[in-house]
């Protein structure tokens, strides 16, 4: 999803809660805030010696012990000022990628897209995913999408196959 996609999404359901998943059935707890936006450049060269580069969003999400308790989650309309505040500050490309930055005691701290958004009644539910590296230079080094595919789903860590 766009930074602008996002933007928007959170101008239209302003008055809804606003709900992450990072997991399947599992939910950024209500304690969160926004700390820190990252407007972030990517200037890279893949395993093929290409170059490439692009911007990415990434928006960091923390829950507070001290609000560990707390039920009412943060306003879609709330965090759209938080981050027009950040926009007025440091303008952020809205053709860029938006990433969210979360983690907790359970669940390692990672960088994940958004794969859905689920409008309901009275939230706007946000589902996050990990997306799996990958070869970008496939056809250079002889490793198909396919292939990689397989790898990322059947290969797990100290499995002796990655």
């Amino acid at each position: 999803m766009k930074t602008k996609e996002f933007l928007s999404i959170l101008k239209e359901q302003g008055k809804k809660e606003l709900i992450f998943e990072f997991l399947p059935g599992q939910m950024v707890g209500a304690n969160y805030h926004i700390t820190e936006v990252k407007n972030t450049h990517i200037d890279a060269v893949d395993c093929g010696g290409r170059a490439d580069a692009w911007n990415e969003t990434v928006v960091q999400l923390w829950e507070s012990p001290s609000e560990k308790d707390k039920t009412n989650f943060l306003l879609a309309s709330k965090a759209l000022s938080i981050l027009d505040r950040v926009n007025s500050m440091r303008p952020m490309d809205q053709e860029a990628i938006i990433r969210f930055e979360y983690g907790n005691d359970s669940f390692h701290t990672a960088q994940l897209f958004v794969k859905d958004t689920l409008v309901k009644e009275d939230a706007l539910v946000i589902s996050l995913s990990i997306a799996p590296t990958a070869c970008k230079a496939e056809e250079l080094c002889g490793v198909s999408v396919d292939t990689q595919k397989e790898l990322a789903t059947s290969c797990s860590p100290g499995a002796g196959c990655c």
